[in-house]
């Protein structure tokens, strides 16, 4: 019941904060919002199934380039385009988990199988002209005010609110999940695959469900992405430092947990943002002291906090007993 009403204070505050918020805090919270978004999206894949995907901007990328195209090439509204990119990218999913749960690719190696397909695709779009290549992709923006959601086009309250309730929808989604069947398989295969084998469990099914509704997920994101900041790029989309920005904030925040992500992004968005306001500040440009800052907080949850910030924080508020104790 606690965690309940902490979740539903944090949900009224963001809910709120436009009203006090200047245009920077606004778009700090909304990268905080993003990053809890994508990184509740990885943890269904790794945190609940236990799968190990280290090149996921592939389905953000795939996601938001689908839907760009569409609107760019053919005037398809971004919410219609939505449902092609989330199409595509499961698609994507469904082909790398079978390659590689088929043939027995675990671990590390599943891992990198993801990140040589993330690799290939941005490689790919970059000798594809009609995307833009390496020069990028540019949606059209005739107004920012507004609100239209069909075509995703309107001012940046309209993009933060949208970002909101997909945060807050995919916790209620991830919370469903985890009290189904298929969660309770998720969490028996991330344990161990060859006992849920043994119980009856059909673990390629488990795995491939856990890849394609992380795909999908993620590339909603993707697609949100695109048309919020109306610019696109092969190295920006599909680049091992979007992949690494989306699995930050489960590890930081707490694997397999519900709260984790959002914590985590609570955490290394306005430290990262503040990182980058101090050097602007003192005058000098430390370029990767972000990524660095990024690197020693992940050492340091590893070393201190294996399990994460908000399972730690859980037991030193004392809701491990609590009726939400699994979030």
């Amino acid at each position: 019941m606690k965690q309940r009403l902490a979740l539903l204070a944090l949900v009224a505050a963001f809910a709120l904060a436009p009203l006090a918020a200047g245009p920077y805090l606004l778009s700090v919270l909304m990268l905080v919002l993003t990053m809890a978004y994508l990184g509740q999206a990885w943890n269904i894949m790794m945190g609940f199934a236990g799968q190990l995907s280290l090149g996921h901007s592939l389905y953000g990328g795939l996601g938001a380039y689908v839907a760009a195209a569409l609107f760019v090439q053919f005037g398809i509204p971004g919410a219609l385009g939505l449902v092609a990119a989330i199409a595509v990218a499961v698609a994507a999913g469904a082909v790398i988990g079978a390659l590689g749960f088929r043939f027995g690719v675990k671990g590390v190696y599943f891992a990198l199988l993801t990140i040589a397909f993330a690799e290939f695709t941005r490689v790919l779009f970059e000798h594809i002209p009609g995307l833009g290549g390496p020069g990028g992709l540019f949606l059209p923006v005739a107004s920012r005010a507004g609100v239209d959601l069909l075509y995703l086009r309107g001012h940046p309250l309209m993009f933060y609110y949208l970002i909101l309730a997909m945060t807050v929808g995919i916790f209620l989604l991830c919370r469903r999940l985890l009290e189904s069947r298929l969660g309770f398989y998720w969490l028996a295969v991330r344990e161990d695959q060859e006992a849920a084998a043994a119980l009856g469990i059909n673990v390629f099914r488990a795995k491939m469900w856990a890849v394609m509704l992380s795909a999908g997920l993620t590339a909603a994101g993707g697609v949100f992405f695109a048309f919020y900041y109306n610019t696109l790029f092969p190295t920006q989309a599909f680049g091992m430092d979007r992949s690494i920005s989306i699995i930050l904030a489960p590890i930081v925040g707490g694997l397999g947990t519900l709260f984790g992500p959002i914590l985590g992004a609570l955490i290394l968005t306005p430290l990262g943002e503040t990182i980058t306001w101090g050097t602007e500040a003192l005058g000098f440009n430390a370029a990767g002291l972000k990524q660095l800052f990024y690197g020693l907080a992940l050492l340091g949850i590893v070393k201190f906090l294996p399990d994460g910030v908000w399972p730690w924080l859980r037991r030193r508020l004392g809701w491990d007993g609590d009726e939400d104790g699994s979030a």
